[in-house]
C-alpha cells in the first residue's frame, strides 16, 4: 500500500510540474507566427526609443518590447522609419506586423489599425524660451485684452455720467456750464475728464453745494479707480515679463505656436483652432524656438522634457502644465492574431516590479 501511495504522489507531482512549465494558452502563438521573423517599425522618440553609438536601439519602449518578445519567444527585427505617420502607414499596408516607440492612440488611427492595451499615459507639454527677451507683443496683448477695454469703457461711462450730473446741477447757477445744452454738456464733460486725471481746472468748476459734493466724490473715486487700473495693467506686464508670454494652454491662442507635422499634437491644435507652424521633426521645432521664430512648441511632454534636458537646457524650458491626455500603445494591423498574446504579455510585464524600475530609470517617475 505504501508503495502505491508513493507512486501516486510521484505521478501527481510530475503532472503539477508539467502544468507549471507549460506555456499558458493566452501566450501561445500560431505556428506560422512563432517561426516568422517579425518586422517591427521603429522611429527615434527618446527616451522611449533611441539609438546608441554602436547602432543598437534602447529606451523605455524598446526594453518593454524586448521583455514582451522574450515572454512570447518572438523572433523580430527592427525597421527604422522617419516619422509616426510612416509607422502607421507601414502597419496599415502590412509592411510591419508591429510598430512601436511613442505612438499615441487616436480615433482616426483606430479606424486604420489596431492597438494593444496602452502602456503609458501622458499628455501634451509646452516648451518656451528660458529667458524671454523684451517684446512689444505682451504689451499690445495687454492693451487690447477684454479686461483692459472693459476697464477703459467703465471709466468713460462713469465720466460721462458725472459730467451730465454736474451740468444738471450747475447749468442755472454757473456760467461755465451754461450757454445752451450742447455748450453746457461739452463743458461739463471736459471738466469731468480733467478732474478724473487730477489735472488743474483753475477757476473752472462747480459752485453749487450738490455740484461740489459730487465733484469731491468723483475726484476721490477717480484716484482709486485709476490707481487700481494702473496696478492691474502693471501686474499683467510684470508677470508676463517674469514668466514669459506663455504660462499654459490658454495662452497658445495669442502667440506663435509650433508643432510636428502630421502628429497627434497638430490634430489637437487644429481641433482647438490654434494656429501653428509645422515642422518635419521635433528637433527642427526646438531649433526654431531657440532662434525666437516661434514663442512656444507643443509636443508630447515626456519627449519634450527629455530633448530639452539633453540638448537645450541653457535656452529652453518645459512648463509644468500638462493637457490633452494621451496614451501610448503598440500598433498592429487590423485583426492581427498577435493582439491577444501581446496584450497578456504586456499586462503581465507592466504588473511586475521591473516596469516600475524601468519607468523610473528613463523618466524619473515612480
Amino acid at each position: 500500500m505504501a508503495v502505491i501511495l508513493v507512486a501516486v504522489a510521484a505521478c501527481v507531482g510530475a503532472g503539477a510540474a508539467a502544468a507549471q512549465t507549460q506555456t499558458p494558452a493566452e501566450l501561445s502563438l500560431p505556428a506560422d507566427l512563432a517561426s516568422k521573423d517579425i518586422p517591427v517599425g521603429i522611429k527615434a522618440a527618446p527616451p522611449f526609443a533611441f539609438k546608441l553609438q554602436d547602432g543598437t536601439w534602447t529606451g523605455l519602449s524598446i526594453d518593454l518590447w524586448q521583455k514582451i518578445a522574450g515572454r512570447l519567444n518572438l523572433r523580430f527585427h527592427y525597421v527604422e522609419v522617419p516619422g509616426v505617420q510612416d509607422q502607421i502607414d507601414g502597419v496599415a499596408s502590412g509592411k510591419f506586423d508591429v510598430a512601436m516607440a511613442a505612438i499615441t492612440v487616436t480615433a482616426d488611427r483606430e479606424k486604420a489599425i489596431d492597438f494593444t492595451q496602452p502602456f503609458f499615459t501622458t499628455g501634451l507639454g509646452i516648451a518656451t524660451p528660458l529667458n524671454s527677451q523684451p517684446s512689444w507683443r505682451p504689451i499690445l496683448h495687454a492693451l487690447t485684452s477684454f479686461g483692459f477695454l472693459q476697464a477703459v469703457l467703465a471709466l468713460v461711462v462713469i465720466s460721462v455720467v458725472v459730467g451730465v450730473l454736474i451740468w444738471m446741477f450747475e447749468r442755472r447757477h454757473n456760467d461755465d456750464f451754461g450757454g445752451g445744452v450742447a455748450k453746457g454738456l461739452f463743458s461739463s464733460m471736459w471738466w469731468s475728464t480733467i478732474a478724473a486725471t487730477q489735472a488743474s481746472t483753475g477757476d473752472f468748476g462747480p459752485r453749487t453745494v450738490p455740484g461740489r459734493v459730487l465733484a469731491a466724490l468723483w475726484m476721490m473715486g477717480s484716484i482709486i479707480a485709476i490707481a487700481v487700473f494702473t496696478a492691474g495693467v502693471t501686474s499683467v506686464l510684470t508677470v508676463t515679463q517674469m514668466e514669459g508670454m506663455v504660462q499654459g494652454e490658454s495662452d497658445l491662442g495669442t502667440v506663435r505656436v509650433g508643432a510636428v507635422r502630421n502628429s497627434s499634437t497638430a490634430s489637437y491644435l487644429d481641433s482647438t483652432h490654434i494656429r501653428h507652424q509645422d515642422f518635419d521633426t521635433i528637433q527642427q521645432g526646438l531649433d526654431t524656438l531657440r532662434a525666437g521664430k516661434v514663442d512656444a512648441l507643443v509636443h508630447d511632454k515626456p519627449l519634450l522634457g527629455w530633448l530639452v534636458g539633453q540638448n537645450y537646457g541653457a535656452s529652453l524650458r518645459v512648463l509644468d502644465a500638462t493637457f490633452d491626455q494621451q496614451q501610448y500603445a503598440i500598433a498592429l494591423p487590423l485583426g492581427s492574431r498577435l493582439r491577444k498574446p501581446l496584450d497578456v504579455a504586456l499586462l503581465q510585464t507592466m504588473e511586475s516590479d521591473w516596469w516600475k524600475q524601468a519607468v523610473f530609470q528613463y523618466l524619473g517617475e515612480k
